[in-house]
């Protein structure tokens, strides 16, 4: 075979790679938005409270939190193709289940199979993708690419759940995992081959188990906390444990030979500024879209369908953005697009705190545009420079450990904004519906009822004969809730970005592309035993 013959091969060979990881995220990424803007449907199907929405997108995002890092190493030891194979099974499964779903603990079931799916195919696709383009600044093209589907995902879903819900049912959302998964089974069957690490990763199972613990109990006790107290007895243990766990786990790796996490990837500046970025910024953006989705059909009284049409907004802009960003990033500082992209970002949330019930559809368009606008600038490169901070071997510990950051950040979102949201609006309801008019007898019981069963609870049948005052209360006691969340998310996201300029300051011998690493930020370039002898 000749020279060009062999180039032709090995790029259909990289395409279907690239094609496959990226069916990948958009797989592990459907669920996401499809469950977020039909919250408000499985709310008032379900009598689900807001403690028990916030857990039908925690069920999701927490066993990708907890396993994501599992995940990567078990790809780099037993391979990865089987670990693809495995979340797409997972993913199908778990799409499956809520399908079939009565209740919302099935729902909750449903979810945490497809997350723990998701948590296998987010590490690995990535590492597919640094196997397959070694060079990292071509990489960043297609690290872009892998961005804008898992952006796809995030657009299909509102825009599909809407259509679902309007001429179906709301179980049939969660249809559409299925057939992808299943197709994308078997084209991975024939062509992806399999590969592993070759340098000797070991299954690291006391960090797994120390990390998984140390997560699950940390989120498990912050939205216990948030809808309950944070002095309840069951809340202080699961935050102990989560403590206790977390020691362990850094104490175990430190001393392990096969580490799940490289803690001296920490000393990578680039890769210690993606983690705190990436925990940060997603703590405050997925905690939004929780409220947001609530907002639009609590508060504006849209079906799933309006709603979805002005979520999808903000990954439409991103999306697009993503194609382009994946040629900029090797020409222009991550430091530059990081902090400017959050800060539009964070700009845009800003702009959302004059929201109220009767807030027209452009006027809430163009501050969601300019949102995707910031967050298809500071994402791809979040996860670029991550990846592009370690050599291509650790590629997959690199995106599974920035990844993992990134859904612990996801899984508290919703669990602080849910909590806020619900103390914040709840403290403003007496005051509301004395403005209303309503009489103190029955706001005394409008309240008690908010308290046990979240701001929906208003809506029940023993309130009919005043529907309309106690409606109108709850509405502008929500929107004291959403700006209060407004502001933490946005503050959240300056954090982000001041975080971005600090640790991203450009040392000698680092070029502005963020692809090539100097020797004292690498954390793979350690001293051979001969140069420690001769210090």
């Amino acid at each position: 075979m000749s020279a060009s013959q062999q180039a032709a091969v090995g790029g259909r060979s990289r395409a279907a790679v690239v094609a496959l990881a990226c069916a990948g995220v958009f797989v592990a990424y459907l669920p996401v938005t499809t469950v977020a803007v039909s919250l408000p449907v499985l709310q008032r199907e379900l009598g689900a409270s807001t403690a028990q929405l916030s857990w039908v997108q925690d069920a999701f995002v927490l066993p990708v939190a907890a396993l994501i890092l599992t995940a990567g190493v078990v790809g780099d030891v037993l391979g990865r193709k089987k670990v693809f194979q495995a979340g797409m099974a997972l993913c199908a499964v778990g799409a499956s289940v809520s399908l079939c779903a009565n209740s919302v603990q099935v729902v909750w079931a449903g979810q945490v199979l497809a997350g723990a799916g998701a948590a296998a195919l987010l590490p690995v696709t990535l590492a597919l993708i640094s196997q397959a383009v070694p060079d990292p600044r071509e990489r960043g093209k297609y690290i872009g690419y892998w961005t804008t589907c898992m952006m796809a995902a995030m657009v299909v879903g509102p825009l599909m759940a809407g259509t679902v819900v309007a001429h179906t049912g709301w179980r049939w959302i969660f249809l559409l995992t299925i057939p992808v998964a299943l197709v994308t089974m078997v084209f991975a069957a024939r062509l992806l081959t399999e590969s592993r690490a070759a340098h000797g990763r070991g299954l690291d199972r006391p960090g797994q188990v120390t990390a998984a613990v140390a997560i699950t109990a940390l989120v498990y006790g912050v939205i216990e906390g948030g809808a309950a107290s944070f002095t309840e007895p069951r809340t202080l243990v699961a935050l102990v444990v989560a403590l206790v766990a977390g020691v362990a786990f850094v104490l175990v790796e430190r001393r392990s030979g096969t580490p799940m996490l490289d803690l001296s990837l920490f000393r990578s500046r680039p890769f210690t500024a993606a983690a705190l970025v990436a925990l940060v910024s997603f703590l405050g953006l997925i905690g939004f879209f929780f409220v947001l989705s609530l907002y639009l059909g609590m508060v504006q009284r849209l079906d799933t369908w309006d709603a979805g049409v002005r979520l999808v907004l903000v990954n439409i802009v991103s999306m697009v953005l993503g194609v382009v960003m994946g040629r900029v990033m090797g020409r222009v500082s991550p430091r530059v697009l990081i902090t400017s992209g959050l800060l539009i970002a964070a700009a845009a949330l800003v702009s959302m705190t004059t929201l109220d019930a009767g807030t027209p559809f452009w006027s809430l368009a163009w501050r969601l545009m300019l949102l995707g606008l910031g967050l298809g600038i500071a994402f791809p490169c979040i996860t670029s420079t991550a990846v592009a901070a370690v050599e291509p071997r650790q590629a997959g510990m690199a995106a599974a450990g920035n990844n993992a950051f990134r859904q612990v950040g996801g899984a508290l979102g919703p669990a602080v904004l849910g909590a806020l949201l619900t103390t914040t609006a709840t403290d403003a309801l007496p005051g509301r519906l004395a403005e209303s008019g309503v009489s103190d007898g029955v706001a005394e019981r409008v309240v008690d009822a908010v308290r046990e069963g979240g701001l929906g609870a208003a809506s029940g049948p023993e309130f009919a004969s005043v529907a309309g005052p106690v409606n109108s209360a709850v509405s502008e006691a929500f929107l004291e809730g959403l700006r209060f969340c407004l502001t933490v998310s946005s503050a959240l996201l300056v954090l982000a970005a001041v975080a971005a300029v600090v640790l991203l300051r450009q040392r000698p011998g680092v070029r502005s592309g963020g692809t090539v690493v100097s020797r004292q930020d690498s954390p793979v370039e350690r001293p051979t035993a001969a140069e420690q002898a001769g210090r």
